[in-house]
């Protein structure tokens, strides 16, 4: 793909059985299985939104491999065509405008075909025809110049959205998450931005660029988390499918989209972006802003003077529930558990429900990364406060905000702990308890999300020379005494209640 590099999605499965890769050639109902939801013409207003949900579906079909192209080529665009409808007929331009090449000509020609048979389409449809400018574009960085986001307002046919990727500094400067917020609100979601960075005695600078440095900084930014995605393996298709909106590699596919048209930059780095200390505040100001809605956002850094909310009160009454997502950071197929816990939990009382919703041992060392700084065992060395006095609602407020729990400092297993909705008590609930989830947990010291990979390949093939030493490891005469897709919802709650 021109412009910036392959398209790398997280999403293909370890196993895919679907009919392209059997080999067969699939059935429209088929394909439609893979198609987001049905496209409501009527509804629509803007043709970004036709846009993103061409890309969330180029993304999906990317899951089937390496020969995706001729997949979309071969398969989808003559399926979309064959409907004859006004639905296909944008779903056709949508793809032509969000991919390029050989499907962008395909996609082209057939909405072109569907056009002159009659196939009638909303008036703002033909803005996708239109092309997309760049007016502005910028970078905020901290005081030491180690950028953390770049931004870019798009215009087309009087329309407007600004495109902003978080970029991680602390991970080779990665791209982290990518944000698409409606034009008209940008200016108050970066004001508050900067006031709250500020607030929080951080010494933020924001710095125009030329479009060929935009590009040329985007480029960097999403081959090195394209790099990463290929190193950390590939999650199932169903995560792709359970996100509420365009999951990050819709939004870059998107992105690439527009940056196609910029100047090439003149020389390119090679490799990723320097390793650097990054010292800023939470971005979860522009966050709150996303549209459309979806899954994702950045772990908060700690602020520099934030105060620490106080506790709740007696007189403030009960804490209310907090419905949260622990998630396995880094591991293929994901492995993940959903929690009902009171908001007011301890973060020392919280280490303990994790550990049992995860099978841990509690043998090692943790620690909450927050936005009011680090929690665990005290260690003024580590810097880390003691967790047993402060609770989960002073550190995370509000819906979408997250923490990170890592436990192990050798294996390092890291957990994203995402808040995802407030609810009311319930009299007949016993809290905490475990309403979803995904996957067995790895067992103890088998290395990080790598070494358990390595463990569950090996313990699938009887024939590697340390098949039989890994059974003995743990104290199985036979592999299926430990199934990784195994999840027990009643067993990890079970495991919660036990002696609270």
């Amino acid at each position: 793909m021109r412009g910036g590099g392959p398209l790398v999605v997280v999403g293909a499965p370890e196993e895919c059985d679907c009919p392209y890769c059997a080999g067969a050639q699939p059935t429209p109902e088929q394909i439609g299985g893979l198609i987001p939801p049905p496209i409501d013409i009527d509804a629509m207003q803007d043709p970004l939104e036709v846009e993103i949900v061409a890309s969330m579906l180029v993304t999906i079909v990317a899951t089937v491999g390496d020969d995706f192209e001729r997949a979309l080529r071969d398969l989808f665009v003559p399926t979309f065509e064959a409907q004859a409808s006004p639905e296909a007929r944008a779903m056709l331009a949508g793809i032509a405008s969000v991919y390029d090449g050989e499907v962008s000509r395909a996609a082209t020609e057939g909405a072109s075909r569907l056009a002159g048979a009659g196939i009638t389409s909303p008036p703002w449809l033909a803005e996708l025809e239109a092309p997309v400018t760049m007016p502005d574009c910028c970078r905020f960085a901290d005081s030491a110049g180690g950028t953390f986001m770049l931004a870019a307002r798009f215009q087309r046919e009087g329309r407007s959205h600004v495109v902003a990727v978080s970029v991680d500094e602390f991970d080779c400067g990665a791209a982290r998450d990518i944000l698409l917020i409606d034009g008209d609100q940008w200016e108050q979601a970066r004001a508050e931005l900067l006031s709250d960075l500020r607030a929080g005695g951080v010494d933020v600078t924001e710095e125009k660029l030329r479009p060929a440095e935009f590009r040329q900084a985007v480029e960097e930014t999403l081959e090195a988390r394209s790099d990463h995605d290929r190193d950390r393996g590939t999650e199932g298709l169903d995560e792709l499918l359970e996100e509420d909106g365009p999951g990050y590699a819709a939004l870059a596919l998107l992105l690439r989209s527009r940056i196609r048209t910029l100047p090439a930059p003149r020389q390119r780095k090679r490799g990723h972006l320097h390793d650097g200390e990054l010292d800023v505040a939470s971005i979860s100001a522009l966050l709150d802003r996303l549209h459309p809605p979806r899954r994702g956002g950045s772990i908060p850094t700690p602020r520099r003077s934030a105060g620490l909310p106080a506790k709740r009160k007696k007189s403030d009454g009960p804490a209310p529930i907090y419905q949260i997502k622990v998630s396995l950071r880094g591991a293929r197929p994901p492995i993940w558990r959903r929690l009902e816990v009171p908001a007011d939990v301890s973060l020392a009382r919280l280490h303990e429900l994790i550990q049992a919703a995860f099978a841990w041992t509690d043998s090692h060392l943790h620690v909450f990364e927050t936005p009011y700084g680090s929690f665990g065992r005290p260690d003024t060395d580590l810097g880390h406060r003691a967790a047993s006095r402060v609770t989960m609602e002073q550190v995370a407020s509000a819906v979408g905000d997250k923490l990170r729990y890592t436990y192990d400092f050798g294996d390092d297993w890291e957990h994203d702990i995402l808040v995802e909705k407030v609810l009311d008590r319930d009299a007949s609930v016993a809290y905490p308890r475990c309403v979803g989830g995904r996957r067995a947990a790895p067992p103890e010291d088998c290395g990080g999300v790598w070494g358990y990979a390595e463990l569950v390949e090996i313990l699938s093939d009887s024939s590697h020379p340390e098949h039989r030493d890994r059974l003995d490891w743990l104290g199985l005469d036979d592999p299926a005494g430990f199934d990784p897709a195994r999840f027990d919802a009643k067993a990890v709650t079970a495991a919660l209640q036990q002696g609270r």
